[in-house]
């Protein structure tokens, strides 16, 4: 099987990558903005002309999406995960090649959901901050395309290279700063908000069944659990010894919430966000993931403590 690859460097779209190297049926392309992609393109500036020229002239029968924008203004998010989606579903719609496309979706596209709720594929989306709406509008596209396609919204993604910006990796640096300066005391601000957090491995996995079945439509993948940042940060202290005290400072309501990861700061010094949430998701989210398992026999393998390991592991070799 010929599998196009495009984002293979990104966080999801690396360990994509080395789960379809592992699998000896599969003759993988990447496609991407960076000098040691196989092949050079930008889709949020190519045109779906040149894009399908050369899909006909590969002949994939796969095309795996991981590429995308996570930060940034409304602007570049929407070029980077609306304008790009639209590329690849006109390209592969003119192309010959007949190739399904797996595209990654998000959790944020949903946006807030009531506490102790599980959300399901047939929820209606709500997404509050421009990346969920980037992301709903591409699967929308996806979805509208005609194409065998398949969108798996990832919920929470965690473990070995979780971005320092996220709130696993931001708990991970503080710690690290804690632990280098000796500091028994470490204040943490938002750690009430609850996630759900599945391991960046199984999401490859995730992505390698979904790459080999007939499903189509939206498929949630995440552990389907909602774990509170309050929690995870006793498990990461736990896996890094560290035995220092830690103290959530009270969250402003409104605009302002306290940054996670200053250690001995004063709640005061809370910083403006677009959002109470970055994320757009509120204080609550947990993915229904029966889904995944009914229709691509998949269920997560790896729990938070292992992926918390593996954030702190390559934080400590910063020390």
């Amino acid at each position: 099987m010929r599998v196009l690859l495009i984002g293979a460097n990104g966080f999801i779209g690396r360990f994509v990558a080395d789960r379809l190297l592992a699998d000896p049926a599969v003759q993988l392309t990447a496609l991407g903005r960076g000098d040691d992609a196989d092949v050079r393109f930008d889709l949020a500036t190519g045109s779906p002309g040149a894009l399908t020229r050369f899909l006909d002239a590969v002949h994939p029968g796969v095309v795996i999406n991981c590429a995308g924008a996570t930060r940034g203004g409304a602007r570049d998010l929407t070029r980077h995960n609306t304008v790009a989606v639209a590329t690849v579903c006109e390209a592969l719609r003119r192309s010959g090649c007949g190739a399904r496309l797996v595209q990654i979706g998000c959790g944020s596209e949903y946006g807030p959901s009531q506490a102790g709720s599980s959300t399901a594929e047939d929820a209606v989306p709500r997404p509050g901050g421009p990346y969920g709406v980037s992301k709903l509008a591409a699967t929308e596209l996806v979805l509208g395309s005609g194409l065998d396609a398949v969108v798996l919204r990832v919920f929470s993604p965690a473990g070995p290279g979780t971005p320092a910006g996220s709130p696993l990796g931001r708990l991970a640096e503080a710690m690290r700063r804690a632990m280098q300066s000796h500091d028994g005391e470490l204040k943490l601000g938002g750690l009430g908000v609850q996630r759900d957090f599945v391991d960046v491995r199984d999401v490859a996995r995730a992505v390698h069944a979904a790459s080999l079945s007939a499903a189509q439509g939206v498929i949630n993948i995440g552990s389907g659990r909602a774990v509170r940042l309050r929690d995870a940060a006793a498990v990461l202290a736990r896996v890094a010894g560290y035995g220092g005290a830690l103290h959530e400072l009270d969250t402003p309501p409104g605009p302002l919430r306290s940054a996670i990861g200053h250690p001995r700061a004063d709640s005061e010094h809370a910083v403006p966000v677009a959002y109470p949430y970055p994320d757009g998701c509120g204080s609550w989210q947990q993915a229904d993931v029966r889904t995944a398992r009914d229709r691509l026999g998949w269920r997560p393998r790896i729990n938070l403590e292992e992926s918390l390991a593996d954030i702190w592991m390559e934080a400590a070799c910063r020390i």
